[in-house]
């Protein structure tokens, strides 16, 4: 499912509500668990899982093409457990 599938679904499923007012939902819903990541903070859902940060630290990595070393700085990369719920239903 992409973003435009996800607004359409809860805007078919919310006829009260203007699609124009869904997207504006969706897009601060993902904007605050992207501003809550770069602060380095979790952001946690319910039954669907948990969104952290984490770090990665500096390492001499290889180029493939050409088999010579280069440093590769360190990074913070996005991560996502999945929940309990999510795991059993998709399991069970």
């Amino acid at each position: 499912m992409i973003k435009s599938e996800l607004i359409q679904k809860l805007a078919d499923e919310n006829p009260h509500l203007f699609q124009r007012d869904v997207e504006r939902i969706v897009a601060a819903v993902f904007d605050e668990i992207a501003d809550a990541l770069s602060r380095g903070d979790r952001v946690e859902l319910r039954g669907f899982g948990a969104f952290s940060v984490k770090q990665r630290d500096a390492r001499v990595g290889r180029n493939p093409r050409t088999g010579e070393s280069v440093d590769v700085p360190e990074k913070r990369a996005p991560f996502f457990k999945t929940g309990k719920d999510l795991r059993d239903r998709m399991n069970g």
